[in-house]
């Protein structure tokens, strides 16, 4: 296969950063909060050798710029189109997590020629409630600390299932580009989250869905969804495959790569 490279679109809103490597059907990445395409480090080389591989930086995280204001979920899937054009790619297949799934399924709503395959990744359903506590943690931010103490609570936040020190330590990197700017993506799910079931209402491609458990139990956790909230997606696109992955943390795509990526490529190959 193809290198992983890294490049950089200039865009009117500023530079987005992103990898691409491998060769043949188009497959675009879409990472969470407050992550970066490094959340896709261990399953680039793996799917890259069966599609060409895009994972970008959404603006406002990892190496792309900050974006010139708050940006919506819309303004999101602009930044994907324009990256999409830019490599001349007329139709590809979409793979979010997370808040990357928001961008996806948007980007295939409102672009529904452009997207074969979608693949949604862990969508909570939020609610009234739900957007609330995302505002709450919206006003909170990420600060940094005279005594330094944002650093270890960053290392602390998801001790208890990140599995080694190797990967937080790249967690903790992401989390340190977005100190000191407001949480661009917490505030676009929020203003984005009570729309979404209309929107998703528009996706006719085929689509997969998948939550890892542990992930759903950790939303809950914090307050922002309680686990059957997920189900308003399958719900709206019935025609959607659905899988749980019992053991599936908020870092699964790092840590279940050969699982996750079997688990792709058999969609994407039609054989679920």
């Amino acid at each position: 296969m193809q290198p992983i490279k890294r490049a950089f679109l200039d865009t009117a809103d500023g530079q987005i950063h992103y990898r691409i490597g491998g060769e043949g059907e188009p497959l675009l990445l879409l990472h969470m909060n407050p992550r970066s395409s490094d959340e896709y480090r261990e399953l680039m080389p793996i799917l890259g050798q069966h599609y060409q591989v895009i994972a970008m930086d959404a603006m406002g995280f990892g190496d792309s710029d900050k974006p010139p204001r708050m940006y919506t979920i819309y303004d999101y899937a602009k930044t994907v189109m324009a990256l999409l054009d830019e490599l001349d790619i007329q139709e590809t297949n979409i793979l979010g997590n997370h808040t990357g799934a928001f961008i996806a399924g948007e980007v295939t709503a409102a672009h529904p020629e452009r997207v074969n395959k979608l693949i949604l990744g862990n969508v909570p359903g939020f609610g009234e409630q739900g957007k609330a506590r995302l505002m709450e943690l919206f006003e909170q931010g990420f600060k940094i600390q005279d005594d330094g103490s944002h650093l270890m609570q960053r290392w602390q936040a998801r001790s208890r299932y990140i599995g080694t020190s190797e990967l937080n330590h790249r967690w903790v990197l992401d989390d340190l580009k977005c100190f000191g700017h407001p949480l661009y993506a917490v505030w676009a799910v929020a203003q984005y989250c009570l729309e979404a079931e209309e929107r998703l209402k528009q996706v006719k491609c085929p689509t997969l869905i998948f939550w890892g458990l542990d992930d759903v139990k950790e939303f809950e956790r914090l307050g922002l969804s309680k686990p059957e909230d997920r189900f308003f997606v399958s719900q709206v696109i019935p025609h959607g495959k659905v899988i749980d992955i019992p053991e599936g943390t908020i870092c699964m795509m790092s840590q279940m790569a050969e699982e996750i990526a079997n688990m792709v490529l058999d969609f994407l190959k039609g054989a679920v």
